[in-house]
């Protein structure tokens, strides 16, 4: 009985730091969605759809999000896009933050092939 209860201890005391560091690590991850929404939308559109008149993409076709790969997004975020109005991110945004934007950019296409 002695050695029940040593163990059930012992599972509740792990259990609650993996749930400690679980909410510490999620709070220190950058939300790419909120980053997206407050520094991308106006040009990208809130749902990521782009704007034609501005020549904009729509993150969310699946034909776009085949067609640039992951290093090429990155580089976008990161120096901005020539002869167009994509700006550099590299002083406004961390390398996490980036990261961020570009796995909720992935999330876009990701959610309009389901």
């Amino acid at each position: 009985m002695k050695l029940l209860r040593a163990l059930a201890a012992t599972v509740l005391v792990a259990g609650s730091i993996a749930y400690a560091v679980t909410l510490s690590f999620a709070a220190n991850t950058p939300n790419g969605g909120d980053i997206f929404r407050e520094k991308c939308s106006m040009c990208h559109g809130v749902d990521g759809t782009g704007f034609a008149a501005i020549k904009t993409p729509n993150f969310t076709d699946a034909k776009w999000q085949k067609a640039h790969s992951d290093k090429e997004l990155m580089n976008a975020i990161e120096n901005g896009v020539k002869g167009t109005a994509m700006v550099s991110f590299k002083d406004k945004l961390s390398p996490q933050e980036m990261a961020a934007v570009l796995k909720y950019i992935r999330s876009l296409g990701a959610a309009k092939k389901q």
